[in-house]
């Protein structure tokens, strides 16, 4: 399944390493894609949504949709 999620607090390419690494240590087949400039974040994984989104959260980043 992909979900798009909404991210805050990613400022720089460190950012979308930590957000990446976090989702892949839940599902490490899972696809990420991060658009830094909208904070957009689109994830194909087979893991449920609530726990990619408290991965990302666990990161220091705060989720504030999804889709």
């Amino acid at each position: 399944m992909t979900i798009e999620l909404h991210v805050e607090g990613m400022s720089c390419q460190h950012c979308v390493a930590a957000v990446t690494n976090a989702i892949r240590e839940h599902d490490a087949a899972a696809q990420v894609q991060v658009d830094l400039a909208t904070g957009r974040v689109l994830v194909e994984s087979t893991q449920p949504i609530e726990a990619l989104k408290a991965a990302v959260d666990d990161a220091g980043y705060t989720v504030t949709s999804v889709r």
